[in-house]
């Protein structure tokens, strides 16, 4: 609610041991310096980040904007998409290219690892969901259904079952030995831009199911899926019931949501906040933080906390 402030670092020199000097302008102080990190205060706000230099950087793997990224279980590949239409297998070590997989048309939005790090699941703009074999790049399922390009994906335990949600406004869950759709768990009428699949606190009324599961559908009781909607809403579904569970609205177009245990989950939307709440009861939040407006575009646990991205 207050004008923003602007500020800029001056380089003056280096120290002998290779640490810059840095000079702030007025109304910013800056603290400690090391090679890998500047730590910026801004005394008036009582704000203070710590800037950190990359580790590693890959600038040889993609052309244009990476899109999505994973890391495989055991730390060893990595896969992403990129607005230069590619979608690759790297290795997470020196960023080598180890594959690249071909088969959708237009953009691939979304990639992820199944556990065994063996597998690759990806959705693209052209609605569909794919499969694909980290061994050979070959294309092991072709999921088809969705209306409209797909945003996102989850993969429920070992990944006999996967998720995945769309721009046409629903929510889908598919059975991989068989490959076909399982369900709508979702019809929201509205993009959805972000899933989560996460294992429901005991307490919680998950709902019961109209009709008796597919003896195809493997691990799906007692989870809760969240959708994180484009028309500001955060809804949780009950992913063996189908059941709607709680309906939360926020400030803005849900972007992203994650879950940090069984009871708390985070949610960000495009105006820049990230939304704590409690499965248990989610009429109010348990804190909404916000760092600046900039759209919260992923977010994933970490730790005893989370790493958020934003599109600052």
């Amino acid at each position: 609610g207050k004008p923003t402030l602007y500020g800029s670092l001056t380089r003056r020199g280096l120290s002998t041991e290779g640490v810059p000097d840095i000079a702030a302008s007025e109304g910013f102080v800056v603290g400690e310096i090391t090679k890998k990190s500047i730590l910026v205060s801004c005394p008036h706000e009582n704000v203070s980040t710590k800037f950190l230099a990359p580790f590693t950087t890959f600038s040889r793997i993609h052309q244009k904007s990476v899109t999505c990224l994973d890391i495989s279980s055991g730390g060893g590949l990595g896969v992403s998409t990129s607005t230069d239409g590619t979608m690759k297998i790297w290795q997470a070590a020196n960023g080598e290219i180890r594959r690249l997989l071909e088969g959708h048309v237009y953009d691939v939005n979304c990639c992820r690892f199944f556990p065994s790090g063996l597998v690759v699941l990806s959705g693209g703009m052209d609605a569909q969901l794919k499969i694909w074999s980290v061994e050979d790049a070959s294309c092991a399922v072709t999921f088809q259904g969705h209306k409209g390009g797909i945003l996102d994906t989850a993969i429920v335990d070992r990944g006999r079952n996967v998720l995945s949600c769309s721009r046409d406004g629903t929510a889908r869950l598919w059975d991989c030995g068989k490959s076909a759709c399982l369900g709508v768990l979702a019809d929201c009428g509205s993009p959805v831009n972000g899933i989560a699949v996460g294992t429901a606190d005991n307490s919680v009324n998950l709902g019961t199911p109209e009709k008796t599961p597919s003896e195809r559908e493997i691990g799906t009781e007692g989870k809760i899926l969240l959708l994180a909607r484009e028309d500001k809403k955060l809804q949780g579904v009950g992913l063996q019931s189908r059941q709607p569970v709680f309906l939360f609205v926020g400030s803005d177009a849900f972007n992203c949501c994650t879950f940090l245990s069984s009871t708390y989950f985070l949610a960000g939307t495009q105006d820049g906040n990230i939304y704590q709440l409690d499965v248990r009861n989610t009429n109010a939040p348990i804190q909404v933080i916000q760092r600046s407006g900039a759209p919260v575009l992923s977010l994933l646990p970490y730790r005893d906390g989370f790493v958020a991205s934003q599109g600052n």
